[in-house]
């Protein structure tokens, strides 16, 4: 996931995540690499251990972030996880954040772009503190975290990093506000477009279908 130059310029267009987005993420954890799906939960997670993982999400407590390219596929996604007991804006002081992105996504910056997303979010609900456990092999998301300005403390194979956030204000409310309606958008623009190329699609095979009996029947 390392941050190209040319990401860090360009807007990235991330949207909220539902329960009506669970199979998605389902299918985004699940056509992860081996190797990344180690980096991502600790242990080389089957198919299995990813479907309980995905069942137990809880949408109501927790903020899961998603990027979809223009097929609709969720190729980049971030888990903001609040404690389980966590169901009151106060309780939440920290929250644990951890993302994944499919391979062919990367070099672009949307593993930063998440954790900008999941900062911003979790600083306009009240949370303190950004956590992070990982690998200590895991580069890639420790340099975001330190990036960011985390303190990373290494104990042999694994990793934690901590984030201190600023309190919301008026900026952050309202940066947050115009980034959701602007996602929320591209991704209505996303599937219209994927409508239209479909329809496109049937009017050329009707077309086809028509000619094709034409010539067999002037034949």
């Amino acid at each position: 996931m390392k941050t190209s130059e040319p990401a860090l310029f360009q807007w990235v267009p991330i949207r909220s995540l539902a329960p009506r987005h669970r199979e998605r993420a389902a299918l985004h954890l699940l056509s992860l690499e081996p190797r990344d799906r180690y980096l991502r939960f600790g242990y080389p997670a089957t198919d299995e251990q990813i479907r309980r993982y995905v069942d137990s999400l809880d949408f109501e407590r927790d903020e899961l972030f998603g990027i979809f390219n223009r097929s609709l596929v969720l190729i980049a996604m971030a888990h903001l996880a609040y404690a389980p007991d966590a169901k009151a804006p106060e309780d939440r002081a920290t929250a644990e954040f951890g993302v994944s992105v499919l391979t062919q996504a990367r070099g672009r910056g949307y593993g930063a772009r998440l954790f900008d997303r999941a900062m911003l979010h979790a600083r306009n609900r009240g949370c303190n503190r950004l956590f992070i456990h990982a690998l200590s092999e895991n580069n890639a998301m420790l340099k975001i975290a330190a990036n960011a300005g985390a303190t990373v403390q290494r104990d042999g194979p694994e990793s934690a990093a901590w984030l201190k956030l600023p309190p919301d204000d008026l900026v952050s409310r309202v940066d947050e506000l115009v980034g959701q309606h602007a996602a929320e958008l591209d991704f209505r623009f996303k599937v219209h477009a994927r409508r239209m190329n479909e329809l496109m699609n049937l009017v050329r095979d009707v077309g086809d279908h028509i000619a094709e009996k034409a010539r067999i029947a002037s034949e």
